[in-house]
């Protein structure tokens, strides 16, 4: 194992964005949860840069759901593998209606974890996107691509632990990339935690909530700004 837990791994994580040179002056640290979370809360208090999530649902191969075809991400953004969809024979009609129920499921999401509140300004700010590892990276890849659309001054990329392949694919959709390990052979993000449990929303809510009130930038647009869901 390397890293003890997501605590230990968002750590390490806010080490290596300091060494960087990267501080919470102009900063919007966005997690991808549930996972995500936590990692990031840490790299944000370590930053003091306000906290938010980037909510990003998997579409999955219908009865093999833990086969990704892609994700649905926050602002309405879909990246699809049209080879895999094609290899599995999913119809156009079949992807349509899976990418509406993920939709549903992102908006539901983002109410739960915001609990009210509003969305973070993306626009003009440095964005350090988290996750607690990537794979196959789909997720990350709609994440990125919604996240760019809504025009921040740029978008670093950053993880403790993913395949070094994937990091390659995804580095042309950020401006920057820090991870504390990367390894051809990552087979499961879990298998380089100690402590991988999963995440519950509570959990989620409660850290952000701690970030709105000791990470106490503003989250919204100012006056005339626009703030975007």
């Amino acid at each position: 194992m390397y890293f003890e837990d997501r605590v230990d791994a968002g750590r390490r994580l806010a080490q290596s964005l300091r060494e960087r040179g990267y501080t919470g002056e102009g900063t919007l640290v966005l997690a991808l949860p549930r996972g995500g979370v936590p990692v990031a809360f840490e790299v944000a208090t370590a930053l003091d840069a306000p906290l938010d999530v980037w909510v990003v649902r998997k579409v999955g191969v219908p009865g093999y759901e833990e086969l990704g075809l892609g994700a649905v991400a926050e602002g309405g953004v879909a990246f699809v593998n049209r080879r895999l969809t094609d290899e599995m024979g999913v119809t156009e009609v079949d992807l349509q209606r899976l990418i509406r129920q993920k939709t549903d499921e992102v908006k539901a999401r983002v109410a739960r974890f915001r609990q009210g509140a509003g969305a973070p300004r993306i626009e003009g700010q440095r964005v350090i996107l988290v996750d607690d590892g990537i794979a196959t990276g789909g997720t990350v890849r709609a994440a990125l691509q919604a996240l760019r659309m809504l025009r921040p001054s740029s978008i670093i990329l950053a993880v403790p632990v993913a395949a070094s392949q994937t990091l390659d694919e995804l580095a042309p959709l950020a401006d920057d990339v820090v991870c504390v390990l990367s390894t051809p052979s990552l087979y499961a993000i879990g298998q380089w935690y100690a402590d991988f449990r999963q995440v519950p929303d509570e959990v989620v809510a409660t850290l952000l909530a701690r970030a709105r009130l000791t990470l106490g930038h503003d989250r919204h647009a100012p006056p005339g700004g626009t703030a975007h869901t």
